[in-house]
């Protein structure tokens, strides 16, 4: 019963530090730019470790974005040649499994 009991509790473990791994944005400062311009996604588990490569996405069309620096908290990206509007900023995972829309916006002038 002990064993069955710490089993669990050893999963359980494993499974919390697998999904809080999992990239996060938080913020997009500035909120609007325009082609070129620096700006900063702030969040959590943003590294090379976690965070392998950043888009803009539209809900219909994925745009990649060139990073300039990242760390575990922010990624600098410089806004690519798209047309004005709304995007959301979708990461995908260091290992290329999940590609995660953020709750974030930047719009685009």
């Amino acid at each position: 019963m002990r064993t069955r009991l710490l089993a669990a509790l050893l999963l359980m473990t494993l499974a919390l530090g697998a999904f809080q791994s999992l990239p996060r944005c938080t913020s997009v400062e500035p909120d609007t730019g325009k082609k070129g311009d620096v700006v900063s996604a702030k969040g959590e588990n943003l590294n090379k470790n976690s965070t392998g490569e950043l888009y803009l996405t539209d809900g219909k069309n994925d745009t990649k974005v060139e990073i300039s620096d990242q760390s575990d908290a922010e990624i600098k990206f410089k806004v690519p040649d798209v047309k004005p509007g709304r995007y959301h900023l979708m990461t995908l995972t260091a290992n290329k499994a999940s590609m995660i829309e953020q709750p974030v916006v930047l719009t685009v002038e």
